[in-house]
């Protein structure tokens, strides 16, 4: 329903204009945007460029088709208008410079761009906010409105077509110098009047505004003059912008290098330069051999065999066979917690069949050899027969285990 309510709108529009877009065809005009002061498709120029003459009449108005550096060489005004109408203005940082110093002279610049150049926007101390309604679902579509501030009009009536609904803004700007003058649908700014030296810039970021289809809807053309109520009706000269309306990427003359656009901001800038500085001391001192060969070092002997042996025969000397035992034991029931995660605090006959079966023990052996272990430990004294014994049952036990 709205693709047909949009197909139906866009051609009743502009069936004045152009004879390949009458109702008669099955497929939609171009709907590329332009801008362009000869493109009467519907997101062209020719209604906005051809009104501007009618409100302007005391003007002619000079067409740039050179960039704008090479314009302000032969631009000496101090009271001129500079129009530019693009989806994307991308300036070389001359281009900028002299932009700046156009409107430092007095002379007044309008952009209307949804791309408007970083470098230009942040001497101008303004920041965008773009779209965030995807292009390409048609179901986003629906009427939208802009109008202007209750703040500087008088009447702000809301100029409406149905189209991707208009949501681009300033989300930043610099009060003390700047006056909002349009706003969106949800009285976001749009539109602002921004006083630079002794000129004036105004910055508009939909320039959707100003195309053929949104103009010719109702009375939107008051829109387009509402939007230069507070340019002088006679500047020195009107020059219309037919350069950067035709370029939607800087090109290699214009743009910035990636390498330019890292030194552009100083916290990038700083990083680089911090990289580039650790890499070279790395170069430096890292090129150098760092110490002389070391010979190898034979490695350690174990000798845990001979200690333990040292140690059994301190045992034996002494004849602490209760002490011997007790160890032995201790050993043995930390084997068993680790090995099969049973406690042996308490020592019961589901104890006895649990760890044989775990271990694959006979519950015989494994029960003859707990209560073995009972014995000796309550015993006052231990012969070294017992001592043996003892050794010789938890040997069965690990082999059998195995």
């Amino acid at each position: 329903m709205r693709i047909a309510v949009l197909y139906c709108t866009l051609f009743a529009a502009l069936t004045w204009s152009v004879s390949s877009c009458t109702p008669d065809k099955k497929t939609l005009p171009n709907l590329k945007e332009t801008f362009s002061k000869k493109d009467k498709n519907p997101f062209g120029g020719y209604i906005a460029f051809n009104q501007l003459q009618q409100v302007f009449y005391h003007n002619n108005f000079y067409v740039q088709k050179q960039s704008f550096e090479a314009s302000w060489q032969d631009i000496t005004d101090t009271a001129a208008l500079y129009i530019s109408v693009s989806k994307n203005l991308y300036l070389s940082e001359a281009a900028q410079k002299a932009m700046l110093n156009y409107v430092s002279n007095g002379n007044t610049l309008f952009i209307s761009s949804e791309n408007i150049d970083s470098t230009l926007m942040d001497s101008l101390g303004c920041k965008v906010a773009h779209s965030l309604v995807k292009m390409d679902y048609l179901e986003n579509m629906r009427y939208t409105a802009v109008r202007m501030d209750s703040g500087s009009y008088y009447n702000i009536v809301p100029y409406t077509y149905f189209y991707y609904p208009f949501t681009n803004h300033f989300a930043r700007y610099d009060s003390t110098v700047t006056n909002v003058l349009g706003t969106n649908e949800k009285g976001e700014a749009n539109y602002v009047e921004i006083f630079y030296g002794r000129g004036r810039v105004y910055l508009h970021c939909e320039p959707r505004a100003l195309s053929n289809y949104f103009l010719l809807q109702k009375q939107n053309y008051f829109y387009l003059q509402n939007l230069f109520t507070f340019v002088s009706r006679t500047p020195d000269h009107i020059y219309w912008d037919d350069y950067y309306n035709k370029r939607n990427r800087p090109s290699a003359k214009d743009s910035k290098n990636a390498f330019q656009l890292l030194l552009q901001y100083p916290a990038t800038a700083g990083a680089f330069w911090l990289v580039l500085s650790l890499l070279l001391l790395y170069i430096l001192f890292g090129g150098k051999r760092r110490q002389r060969i070391v010979e190898a070092i034979p490695p350690n002997v174990n000798t845990t065999v001979a200690f333990t042996e040292t140690i059994g025969r301190l045992y034996l000397q002494k004849r602490d066979n209760h002490n011997i035992a007790a160890k032995m034991i201790m050993y043995f029931q930390e084997h068993i917690r680790k090995q099969y995660f049973l406690n042996t605090s308490h020592v019961t006959d589901d104890f006895i069949t649990s760890l044989s079966r775990k271990s694959d023990v006979p519950k015989e052996t494994t029960e003859g050899l707990f209560k073995l272990i009972s014995e000796l430990q309550e015993a006052p004294e231990i012969s070294d027969e017992q001592l043996l014994l003892l050794n010789r049952k938890i040997d069965i036990f690990y082999k059998k285990n195995q």
